[in-house]
């Protein structure tokens, strides 16, 4: 991912940051550590600048030092665009986030969306649509949600099978190429972690998304306010040990008992998990779960926290 504003807004200090960058990349990470050191004590506010010295100490070992920077980025960038927390996390190996944020998400994928379906499909054997599609086939829903729809690769693999397929996502350039392949009725930019209950859908779907919102209580209580009686939830998650666990790649992957408790929690009663390799990653196969869950206890019009979900 590339940083946001790069330039440190002192002419003195881009041309030692450059300097630094290339003793970084030759591989004389002390050197760069100590020149980034000094050129941060003129702009003590850049953010980019403590997240890059932060990578820096990461890489020569010093996690401590790595994780102090971070918070410095954090604290300056509150929105956290970089992903300063995510970084400190990983370093100190605690879960302090259960969740990514809004910002670093949107920022990620903006930058992402022209590359996005030819590295998803042509490089990284990317199946989360396909895999959905199967464990749901012969069936025909009147009106869909695509959550996190990204570029629509879900909204192209279903469009045959919904009558009214509505489409959210965080980034404006992902929703762009989307609009593009003209297969949605709706695009929203919405953030699914502020979701509010509305419209009634006869599937939901969230393929490959889930793995970005780390808890799912909320989310998924939206999902069981938002269906009808004979609803349908759709999804697929990375495949951990822990209930939810921050991973290198900054995606989350849950376990079957976890997903299986919230499922339960917010009144599903027929839930089928299934396991599949969801894509690749560096040459290695990234295992997850194809989750269909409805049979809804009742219908439920859950208040919009979803960490305490009630009846409306």
């Amino acid at each position: 991912m590339a940083a946001w504003g790069a330039s440190s807004g002192d002419l003195i200090v881009d041309r030692r940051f450059a300097f630094a960058e290339g003793l970084a990349a030759a591989g004389d990470l002390a050197a760069a550590i100590e020149l980034l050191t000094e050129a941060l004590e003129r702009v003590p506010d850049w953010a980019a600048g403590w997240f890059r010295l932060g990578e820096w100490h990461e890489g020569a070992g010093a996690l401590d030092a790595a994780s102090t920077a971070w918070e410095r980025a954090l604290a300056l960038d509150p929105a956290d665009r970089l992903g300063a927390g995510i970084k400190r996390d990983l370093a100190r190996r605690v879960p302090v986030i259960e969740t990514l944020p809004a910002a670093f998400v949107e920022t990620l994928f903006d930058q992402y969306a022209a590359k996005f379906d030819t590295a998803l499909v042509e490089k990284l054997d990317y199946r989360a649509p396909d895999l959905l599609q199967a464990a749901l086939s012969g069936r025909h829903f009147a009106r869909a949600m695509d959550l996190g729809c990204g570029t629509g690769l879900a909204g192209e693999a279903f469009r045959g099978a919904v009558g009214w397929l509505e489409g959210c996502d965080l980034s404006a350039a992902m929703l762009a190429q989307a609009q593009a392949k003209g297969v949605y009725d709706q695009l929203d930019k919405a953030d699914l972690a502020e979701l509010e209950l509305g419209a009634q859908y006869d599937l939901i779907l969230a393929a490959d998304v889930f793995v970005y919102l780390g808890a799912l209580e909320r989310i998924v209580a939206w999902c069981a306010g938002s269906l009808t009686p004979e609803g349908v939830l759709a999804f697929t998650v990375e495949a951990g040990e822990a209930p939810l666990t921050l991973r290198e790649s900054r995606r989350f992957a849950h376990s079957r008992d976890y997903v299986e408790g919230v499922l339960a929690a917010a009144g599903f009663t027929a839930v089928q998990i299934s396991d599949a390799v969801l894509r690749r990653d560096r040459g290695a196969a990234i295992h997850g779960f194809v989750v269909v869950a409805q049979g809804l206890a009742r219908q439920a019009r859950w208040q919009s926290d979803g960490e305490d979900a009630v009846l409306a």
